[in-house]
């Protein structure tokens, strides 16, 4: 065993460049498998829920997330059985100062506060800071991502201005506070009082009493998928029939715009392990080919077919470890780069946790073993094969 690890070692360092080569092929390959890995884990494989997030629903019009609801059914939302606490939450859609300037556009809600902070219970305040925004008509709420990156201090005056609407809409806030948003929740975002918002609008415009969300807190676990169920068919022949859906799965829903993701995700993994198949098994034969001979003179001096085949089985897998390894490490740092970019953006907020965890690690480095192995089969099994006398008499 310690001959044939020795000449596994060897004949891994005989061509080094080749080597290395196959090993960094593999590594970029299993970088892209190690990340897709990960991000199929961290979307379908379920996470960690809080508290606060398993029990919360998210209602929204049935056929699309820019259609509105009318206010009028938060009142029947309520009176669910099983409903613990609702909300409403409207998109403004406004600008702070030049609009020109990507950091300047964030999420802007108007919601109602107490019924807000009620829902979403993971918002910690101070008890001055909740007792303004509660009392104050103009008082501002915002995420601590969103006041850092704007350098925003409690007491800022803020304006926003709509010019989408006509007349142009502005809103003058006052940051009475700022909070740490958990994972779960929105990156960037400002919150402010939905009754502003209601008397700034002129009397005939039609957003007026609508909005576009309902945020709903069941009593318990049990009660969330027959809350869910209930609101639905309570607005099933409604003009504005409705999609309950849990916080995840609504946060799912804008990275599923581009498709079917678990398709889309099994293509990648396809071609990319497609890829690392004829790389490595196209290195390995060229390996195997060039020591044919050698494979003669082993046999000569007593090594069996079995012993020929551990080694260039163990080579191949050396190579792939070492591919497999390097791989993880770049795909974490992947991860890393694209959980900071989610963690700003609302829509892509379920990607803030990505990381190689290490069932991920595990299953990437299976993939390299598994290619490595599936790679070296049949040049392993020809040299194991092949006669003492056709082994010598091989020139290349």
């Amino acid at each position: 065993m310690r001959n044939s690890l020795s000449l596994i070692l060897k004949n891994a360092a005989r061509n080094k460049r080749r080597s290395f080569l196959t090993a960094a092929s593999m590594a970029t390959s299993l970088c892209v498998l190690g990340l897709i890995f990960a991000l199929y884990q961290i979307l379908f494989g379920g996470g960690e829920e809080t508290p606060a997030t398993a029990l919360r629903l998210i209602v929204h019009h049935k056929v699309s997330l820019t259609q509105e609801l009318p206010a009028s059914f938060e009142e029947k939302i309520r009176k669910i059985p099983g409903v613990k606490a609702v909300t409403s939450l409207r998109w403004f859609g406004g600008t702070y100062k030049d609009p020109g300037d990507p950091k300047n556009h964030f999420a802007q809600f108007a919601i109602e506060p107490q019924a807000f902070l009620m829902v979403h219970p993971e918002i910690h305040l101070s008890a001055q800071e909740q007792q303004a925004f509660l009392t104050q008509k103009t008082a501002a709420l915002a995420t601590r991502d969103l006041a850092d990156k704007l350098h925003w201090q409690p007491g800022e005056r803020i304006t926003i201005v709509n010019s989408t609407s006509t007349p142009a809409l502005t809103l003058e806030l006052t940051l009475v506070g700022v909070y740490d948003a958990s994972n779960e929740g929105y990156g960037e975002t400002i919150y402010f009082n939905r009754d502003y918002l209601e008397d700034s609008l002129p009397a005939s415009d039609k957003r007026r009493g609508m909005t576009q969300q309902y945020h709903v807190e069941a009593s318990s676990k049990e009660d969330v998928a027959r809350v869910a169920a209930a609101i639905d068919s309570a607005f099933a022949e409604s003009p504005a029939p409705t999609l309950t859906e849990n916080e995840r799965a609504f946060m799912l829903s804008f990275i599923s715009f581009i498709g079917s993701l678990k398709v889309f995700m099994l293509a990648i993994c396809s071609a990319v392990t497609f890829t690392i198949v004829l790389v490595s098994a196209t290195a390995i034969s060229m390996s195997v080919r060039e020591r044919t001979r050698e494979v003669g003179i082993l046999k000569t001096l007593g090594f069996a077919s079995s012993d020929i085949l551990q080694m260039i089985l163990g080579e191949s897998l050396l190579i792939g470890l070492v591919g497999g390894v390097a791989g993880c490490i770049a795909a974490e740092g992947l991860c890393l780069a694209l959980a900071r970019a989610a963690h700003s953006q609302t829509a892509f907020r379920t990607l803030s946790t990505l990381s190689m965890t290490p069932l991920t690690v595990l299953l990437t480095l299976a993939a390299a073993a598994l290619v490595a192995a599936i790679s070296a089969a049949i040049p392993a099994r020809s040299a194991a094969r092949i006669s003492i006398l056709h082994a010598l008499a091989y020139t290349g």
